[in-house]
């Protein structure tokens, strides 16, 4: 009888990472789709040192422990796989992945299983959210495991002192690695690992900071500048196509604009579903972008040469381009386009940081001094409630409420 499937540990040796080794993966072949998937584990060796723990019939005694732990993923998966029925890669998946914690309060397990999770389900960049989250959160602790219990309303904001007075972070940076933490609070609560009254977030107990930051709109004049003004380097221009063409497509998000393919082009309208809540929002409406001529020239000048419905319409990434792979190539092309777009922006005289999150925002601000309802904007904006938007819109310019200031006790009709 032939084995549906094949389950082996593997060296990914396709990239290193920072310590100039490769990730060790848990693969699995199945026979029936002659199809691979590589599941990450917690190693990464050389390809000596591979060798030496895993392929070396007699492992130095230095290295017969972690050999044994890579057997025990290997005889864990294999015994998932033994016991069903009718094997399957997704039900395969879902029980390699939802092992509960060795202890049932442990925050590192139930952090690991989001991670992976996120993983599964493509959300690259909120899975990376998540292990920034555990390693701070970790490095603050000094031990390797904690439990739902330890962290306590004076715990955070002992962790928050730590993060603003001796890393110099922010307390925008202390709230996003505190999100994560307060989700999988509600997670274990909800599996009844925990009692609600252990729960530390509240405004009675601790509070995540949610500074008012500096609202990232341009003027409508600063945008005639940058739009009239021409860049001293090819690069400078390609960042401000890009910034423009997010800016005239309803501040359109980057990754969007990278996944955009032509057939989501249909009589000079685009069509599309947003990437940021595609996975939370299962009744997303998609999003209708009216184009204009120099968003089709942009999309002339820099599009991919073959027009099939199916082919990206930026070459930043193809089909062959897996989640990680898109997510880093994506955060690539946002790094060049802040760099030179800033670059650029400084130099005809704009002091500001003008990032590509600026276009979203920008669009949001015009849009409604020029007259459009809050309504629209939050329409074109793909948000799901107003509250939202509004925190896009930087105010009205001192101009305009000096004049209605002067018409404020004019009773005159018009």
């Amino acid at each position: 009888m032939i084995n549906k499937y094949y389950i082996t540990i593997y060296l990914d040796t396709r990239r290193k990472n920072k310590k100039g080794k490769y990730p060790v993966k848990l693969r699995l072949y199945a026979n029936f789709s002659r199809k691979q998937k590589l599941y990450p584990t917690p190693f990464d060796f050389t390809e000596e040192e591979f060798h030496n723990i895993w392929v070396s019939p007699k492992p130095r005694s230095e290295n017969k422990e972690i050999k044994m732990k890579l057997q025990a993923l290997e005889i864990k998966a294999n015994k998932i796989a033994s016991k069903m029925d009718d094997f399957s890669i997704e039900e395969f998946e879902n029980q390699l992945f939802s092992i509960k914690p060795s202890s049932p309060r442990d925050i590192t397990s139930y952090y690991q299983n989001a991670i992976e999770m996120y993983k599964r389900n493509n959300q690259i960049g909120t899975a990376s959210n998540y292990d920034l989250s555990l390693k701070s959160l970790l490095e603050f602790h000094k031990k390797k495991e904690f439990n739902f219990r330890q962290i306590t309303p004076q715990w955070l904001r002992d962790y928050e002192k730590y993060m603003i007075e001796e890393k110099n972070r922010s307390q925008t940076t202390v709230g996003i690695y505190l999100r994560p933490l307060r989700a999988i609070f509600n997670i274990a609560i909800e599996d009844k690992v925990i009692d609600n009254s252990y729960y530390p977030f509240s405004k009675r107990k601790y509070s995540i900071p949610r500074p008012r930051g500096t609202k990232k709109a341009l003027s409508k004049e600063q945008l005639k500048i940058l739009f009239d003004s021409k860049p001293e380097t090819s690069e400078q221009q390609k960042a401000k196509d890009f910034w423009f063409f997010s800016y005239s497509c309803n501040g359109m998000n980057f990754k969007d604009i990278i996944s955009l393919k032509y057939k989501d082009i249909s009589d000079d309208i685009l069509t599309f579903r947003r990437a940021k809540t595609i996975n939370t929002n299962k009744n997303q409406t998609p999003v209708i972008v009216y184009l204009n001529d120099f968003t089709k020239m942009v999309m002339e000048k820099y599009g991919n040469p073959e027009k099939k419905p199916d082919n990206f319409i930026f070459p930043i990434i193809d089909h062959n381009t897996t989640p990680e792979q898109k997510h880093r190539k994506i955060q690539i092309f946002i790094r060049f386009v802040n760099q030179h777009f800033v670059k650029f922006a400084n130099k005809i005289g704009i002091d500001a940081k003008v990032s590509t999150y600026w276009a979203r925002h920008s669009f949001a601000t015009n849009a409604i001094r020029s007259g459009a309802s809050m309504e629209y904007v939050s329409e074109a904006l793909n948000h799901t409630n107003l509250n939202t938007t509004r925190g896009y819109f930087a105010g009205f310019e001192s101009d305009k409420k000096k004049e209605m200031a002067k018409k404020i006790m004019n009773f005159d009709s018009e």
